[in-house]
């Protein structure tokens, strides 16, 4: 029932199979391109965002605490979020399940034969699902864009615009109200503690149960 989104340089395996021209990969060539090309999607980001960003929204900015949110527990914030996210994803899950008339698979079929192949394919593969992406998209989608959109308006319409953007960039209209939700949780977890950790260790958390279901 549950899907787990493909992180965007799963579209970096192709360009490897085209280098080393080869029709398919294997699955452990193939969770290492991704794993290179979200290393390197991250550490153009920060990149980026450490050189050409406005002051305000510098990278060392999304990691400073305000004195105001220092006295909130943004652990038991953590853990409350990751147990609503849960909650909305089942209950989602269940709607599609039952209004399709059955369920479908829990990941992406190259994510499932990398699961089911080597114990390096699936460590890496927890890395990039687990540490990467959380990392990229939490400064990308959080950090910067969200940032940006409360600094122009209520913080409430910042979540749900970033929320969408966050969903159409994984280009998967069936999970996009997932997607959404997720994004909207993570955008809540953001705000109220003030502190990009929150989200980024709920997302790791929602991803790593995701990945262990498949």
């Amino acid at each position: 029932m549950f899907s787990l989104h493909i992180p965007l340089g799963i579209g970096g395996s192709s360009i490897v199979a085209y280098v080393l021209r080869q029709p398919a990969l294997d699955p452990e060539v193939q969770v290492i391109s991704l794993l290179v090309v979200q290393t390197l999607e991250l550490a153009g980001a920060l990149l980026l965002l450490s050189t050409a960003a406005r002051p305000e929204h510098k990278l060392t900015n999304f990691f400073q605490v305000k004195k105001t949110d220092k006295e909130r527990n943004w652990v038991l914030a953590s853990a409350l979020g990751f147990g609503f996210l849960l909650l909305m994803i089942l209950l989602t899950s269940l709607v599609t399940s039952i209004s399709s008339g059955g369920g479908r698979a829990a990941n992406s079929p190259i994510v499932n034969e990398i699961m089911q192949s080597s114990n390096a394919a699936k460590a890496a593969c927890a890395f990039v699902y687990c540490i990467t992406t959380p990392l990229l998209e939490e400064t990308v989608y959080r950090g910067f864009l969200l940032r940006s959109l409360a600094s122009r308006t209520n913080w409430q319409q910042a979540v749900l615009v970033s929320s969408a953007v966050f969903s159409a960039a994984h280009f998967s209209g069936e999970n996009f109200v997932q997607l959404f939700i997720v994004g909207c949780v993570l955008g809540c977890c953001y705000c109220w503690t003030g502190r990009l950790s929150s989200s980024i260790a709920v997302h790791a958390l929602y991803n790593a149960i995701i990945l262990m279901a498949t």
